[in-house]
């Protein structure tokens, strides 16, 4: 799988996790020159608490473009250090 924004690959994996419709890509398969910290937090009742990335591509900034659930609650431990999706980011075979 890769997900892209504005034409540009920011991660690629094979091994990516499904969870509600969204691939969940290992932290190590982001290419981190494309992200910075977000100051944007939510909760999910069933994952817990997740930060975010926003996704820089040279001069463009998709704010909060990216997810991750450092300690997700027991049942979606399986998206522990992964990273998910949206905004635009287009994410295919």
């Amino acid at each position: 799988m890769k997900a892209t924004w504005n034409g540009t690959v920011i991660a690629e994996s094979a091994d990516t996790v499904v969870v509600e419709g969204n691939h969940y890509f290992p932290r190590e398969s982001i290419k981190p020159e494309f992200y910075r910290e977000s100051e944007m937090t939510s909760v999910c009742p069933w994952k817990g608490n997740a930060a975010y990335f926003d996704v820089v591509v040279g001069d463009s900034v998709n704010a909060d473009a990216a997810w991750h659930y450092d300690a997700p609650k027991e049942a979606a431990k399986q998206i522990t250090g992964r990273v998910a999706f949206w905004k635009g980011v287009v994410v295919a075979d």
